[in-house]
């Protein structure tokens, strides 16, 4: 493990392997480095592949008050220490932070993103208007496994007896540690819509995937994505689901990042 500080001083931590042109994993919620390391297994032999502990998870630091734009400069800091340019990959609402940091302008040469949770139409239902409150208090009580759950069932759409089948597996605890850091991918989401007009700007090459068995709200979210940056392209990944196997996108991933 190494780290390096962002603009703020707080420490990022993160792992390097592989060698190669350098690929930073951006993971989505609840996740650490620890989440990228099956997929950084199958890089490493083309990549120098980058997990890192995003704010307030794992190794990294969290120094309040949380904005958006500290994320950003963490990835920024990650990027730097990669040698100053760098492919990316983000995950969910980590997809949705990498958009946000090409879009800002980071020397990203090549982005790849697998199902940013947007919204844009009403196949999903909404998410609760008192969602943030609801989340807030949660944490605010302590209530860490109450707050996933709360994120699973309301913030995701995850069926009620699924998530109790997840309160029983090993991961359930690991979830619990970096939930205070769930409404951290919320302000990453915004109000769940896509920001077209900041989108629109990226200008690099960008991969939008999704998996052919995930639901069609989240399908119809990375078709409309795709439609929006302007050098972007379409891929979906047949029988995978938002929880996508490292064997069915690491050659996808290989086959865009060596182009």
């Amino acid at each position: 493990m190494q780290t390096v500080p962002s603009s703020d001083g707080t420490p990022i931590a993160f792992e390097r392997s592989g060698s190669g042109p350098p690929v930073v994993l951006v993971g989505g919620a609840l996740s650490t480095r620890a989440g990228g390391a099956p997929l950084a297994e199958r890089l490493a032999p083309h990549f120098t592949v980058i997990c890192y502990d995003r704010r307030g998870r794992g190794d990294s630091g969290d120094t309040p008050p949380y904005a958006v734009e500290r994320e950003i400069e963490d990835l920024a800091a990650i990027i730097d220490a990669a040698g100053g340019a760098a492919f990316v990959f983000g995950m969910s609402s980590g997809a949705g932070l990498s958009l946000l940091a090409a879009a800002s302008g980071l020397p990203i040469t090549r982005l790849a993103v697998f199902e940013p949770p947007y919204a844009v139409d009403d196949s999903r239902p909404p998410v609760p208007p008192d969602y943030q409150t609801r989340l807030d208090a949660l944490l605010a009580e302590g209530r860490r496994g109450d707050a996933v759950t709360y994120f699973m069932t309301e913030g995701v759409g995850v069926p009620p007896d699924l998530v109790a089948q997840m309160q029983q597996a090993p991961m359930w605890p690991g979830m619990e540690a970096v939930a205070h850091t769930l409404p951290y991918d919320h302000a990453v989401m915004g109000d769940n819509t896509i920001p077209t007009a900041r989108f629109a700007s990226i200008s690099i090459p960008t991969l939008v995937m999704d998996g052919g068995a995930s639901p069609a709200w989240i399908r119809h979210t990375a078709q409309e994505l795709a439609d929006t940056i302007p050098n972007a392209r379409y891929v979906t990944l047949e029988n995978q689901t938002h929880t996508v196997a490292p064997d069915a996108i690491a050659p996808v991933l290989v086959e865009f990042f060596t182009r």
